[in-house]
């Protein structure tokens, strides 16, 4: 076999890994988001509780329904809708896809049922390991993002179901409780990590699935600062309260105080006396761990009073290497706004709405949540939400200038 032969039967090896390793992480992904809806019933998968959440039964029809539209029709020939109506229904802000439900009645659809969109769900993932073998590199690019953004809808369906529970008087819990544990240790007082200073780069610029928004990568300028090395923690969110902290105008901002007194904002969402309702019900809260659902306002109003300030989401990436709680535990809020980098450019045709046109009023978190699906979240991912998003799993960490 010549060197040529050799070189292109490792090419087409490559090529063969790399799509079993994406027909896996589709099957993978698709199980996932079924897994998380499994406990609900029909009334609890349709129930919407605020225009900025959506029913878990909503988040399983619509990423189906990404899938379907850009992988299955534009690429698929003959294939037909599972039911014309559902690109409608299940259209989130797509515009060149047409005309939409409105998105705060997405509640009001008892119907298709729950076990329809679970067959709904079922033809699609058909449909897309049928046409597996003959489908060209772009609609397996568009598998890839709609793996990604089917993770992104998983951790926003629990996030959803939860402020939904919320709201009903008996606070129902959607996992059952796990062992008991006893109380964790105090913890010490943050530690500082001093991040790198001058001329660093920022944003991905390699090999692997990123989102658009997380390049160009780039160069930033950093002033001498550090990070702390652990996340806030319920303990001293409680010492914020008794400090008179959502109380004291000079700590927030214009719009955060305006925010506060407007919603009468006392404590995190869902803490109530000495317990915080979650996933698993209302339960006595651990005051060593990290505190949870506040809003970009209230962090930075806790990070002035302690005297500190938010990291830049640039500080934030430079340091993350050397933070043990980086990942895996909340989404920390920072400094910076959600802006396009140098250079950015939004892609062509329906999928070019996917983040560019959200680069205004909204602030950016990095990390990830213990919610977060495992893999898809990167030491360059940008997540945002406007400063007042309360119902995410989000906390912080504190930075200072050296």
């Amino acid at each position: 076999m010549s060197r040529r032969q050799e070189q292109g039967v490792i090419s087409q090896q490559s090529t063969a890994t790399a799509s079993d390793l994406l027909r896996d992480l589709f099957v993978a992904t698709r199980t996932e988001s079924v897994a998380r809806a499994a406990p609900l019933s029909d009334a609890e998968a349709t129930i919407q509780s605020m225009p900025d959440a959506s029913p878990a039964k909503w988040h399983l029809a619509h990423t189906s329904w990404f899938l379907e539209t850009f992988v299955l029709r534009d690429f698929v020939k003959g294939y037909a809708p599972f039911d014309p109506a559902y690109a409608y229904l299940f259209n989130s802000y797509y515009d060149a896809e047409g005309d939409r439900h409105a998105r705060p009645r997405r509640g009001m659809l008892a119907r298709p049922a729950l076990d329809e969109i679970l067959a709904y769900r079922a033809h699609v993932d058909t449909a897309v390991i049928a046409a597996w073998p003959t489908l060209p590199p772009v609609a397996r690019n568009l598998i890839e993002l709609g793996c990604h953004h089917e993770a992104q809808h998983q951790e926003l369906l629990l996030t959803d179901i939860l402020h939904a529970f919320a709201q009903n008087p008996l606070e129902p819990a959607l996992w059952t409780l796990p062992p008991a544990r006893r109380p964790s240790a105090a913890v010490a007082a943050p530690g500082w990590v001093a991040g790198p200073t001058g001329i660093v780069g920022i944003g991905h610029g390699g090999q692997g699935f990123v989102f658009d928004c997380e390049g160009p990568r780039h160069k930033v300028w950093l002033n001498p600062h550090a990070v702390a090395d652990r996340l806030v923690t319920n303990a001293e969110w409680q010492a914020f309260i008794d400090g008179g902290g959502y109380r004291r105008s000079e700590l927030w901002l214009s719009d955060g105080w305006a925010w506060v007194q407007a919603e009468e904002i006392a404590a995190p969402l869902y803490w109530h006396g000495g317990t915080a309702f979650g996933l698993h019900g209302r339960q006595p809260r651990d005051p060593a761990a990290c505190v949870r659902h506040i809003g970009f306002y209230e962090a930075d109003a806790y990070a002035r009073w302690a005297e500190a300030r938010l990291p830049t989401e640039f500080e934030w990436e430079a340091s993350a290497a050397a933070l043990p709680d980086a990942f895996g535990e909340v989404w920390q809020w920072t400094a910076s706004a959600y802006l396009p980098y140098p250079g950015f450019r939004i892609a062509e045709g329906a999928v070019g709405e996917y983040n560019g046109k959200f680069m205004s009023g909204q602030m950016v978190l990095r990390g990830s949540s213990f919610a977060t699906p495992d893999g898809t979240s990167r030491i360059t991912t940008r997540n945002f939400f406007p400063p007042t998003a309360r119902w995410q799993f989000s906390g912080l960490r504190l930075a200072k200038d050296l």
